[in-house]
């Protein structure tokens, strides 16, 4: 067999070299990646779904996998023990953990507005905010109390705050005046239950300047500085995901009732379907077309200081280490 020359060496050598990178670069992409929700199935998470059924994050060149969340699945915890790659959580959420020390970046802020209400029954007297002094309010715990009791203080109200864990039962049957919900879901099921709009005393939080957007994607630090490439495409995925999701609603909702109905959660298409368009609603306010994932400062310090004010945390993280702009999304 003839000596292969000094040219055809270095040629053998370069192609080993770069099928050797490729096939890194590969090995690293199909690596499994896992995500998990911060709430069981429902049409709230159905961009996720569709993005995972219809092979769109595997278009993406990611391989995942979604684990539902629900009252026995801590997001943080996922995070922390390497069992999930990815979470999603809320702003103020995802704000409080951070400060308390768990490394967690917002590499892509979804929700662009909040979904936070008080809501109250008309035959009770309560028309506007000063109507409400003196009344029971129930306000679920965690997550979703600090911008009502930021509302609260604001408005300067002597209210009486009844803890609840979670539903509108006790509004329903008159132990509290109000309650707090979201827009998405449990309003549309007090509509269901038998109450006309116009019987109710709504109040947005958004309209009192507390428009703290919710839904994001979060992963640890450490996550994103060893493969921001797949951090881009998880995000991008996701969000062409949710653009499927709300030009084809039908596909979407078929989608998300068989999880609904895989994890025995009650599957209520007509419920469903209110859900999937108040999401577009809050991810695209006002008639937008185009997704945007980029978490202001402005927004973040807004939020902070609700947290600070409430005695949730003692000092708000640094925006440049929670908050990381990832893929074309981001651009402002």
């Amino acid at each position: 067999m003839p000596r292969k020359t000094k040219q055809e060496l270095l040629i053998t050598v370069v192609w080993f070299c770069c099928s050797f990178l490729l096939n890194a670069q590969n090995i690293a992409v199909d690596q499994p990646k896992t995500l998990v929700l911060h709430w069981v199935p429902q049409a709230q998470f159905a961009g996720y779904y569709v993005a995972c059924d219809m092979g769109i994050y595997e278009k993406h060149g990611i391989n995942v996998t979604i684990i539902p969340g629900g009252p026995n699945v801590s997001v943080s915890d996922c995070m922390k023990s390497g069992k999930a790659d990815f979470g999603t959580t809320f702003l103020l959420n995802a704000t409080k953990l951070h400060a308390r020390g768990l490394p967690m970046v917002n590499i892509a802020q979804i929700s662009r507005r909040s979904a936070l209400m008080l809501v109250a029954k008309k035959s009770n007297g309560i028309n506007n905010p000063e109507d409400l002094n003196g009344k029971k309010i129930g306000i679920y715990k965690e997550d979703f109390s600090d911008v009502p009791l930021a509302f609260i203080k604001d408005a300067k109200l002597d209210v009486k705050i009844i803890p609840i864990a979670t539903g509108i039962h006790i509004f329903l049957h008159g132990a509290t005046d109000v309650t707090n919900v979201m827009w998405y879901n449990e309003y549309h099921t007090i509509l269901n239950c038998g109450y006309n709009p116009d019987e109710l005393a709504i109040f947005y939080m958004s309209d009192y300047g507390f428009n703290v957007p919710e839904d994001g994607i979060y992963c640890l630090r450490s996550t994103y500085e060893a493969n921001p490439e797949i951090c881009r495409k998880i995000v991008e995925a996701t969000i062409e995901g949710w653009r499927y999701a709300f030009d084809h609603p039908a596909e979407a909702l078929d989608i998300v009732i068989e999880k609904m109905k895989a994890a025995h959660i009650p599957a209520n298409l007509a419920h469903q379907q209110w859900m999937l368009a108040r999401m577009q609603d809050i991810f695209l306010p006002d008639g937008q077309s185009e997704f945007t994932t980029y978490l202001t400062k402005d927004v973040y310090e807004m939020s902070g200081k609700i947290l600070i004010e409430n005695g949730s945390v003692t000092e708000l993280p640094k925006y440049e280490n929670f908050y990381i702009p990832v893929g074309k999304y981001a651009e402002k």
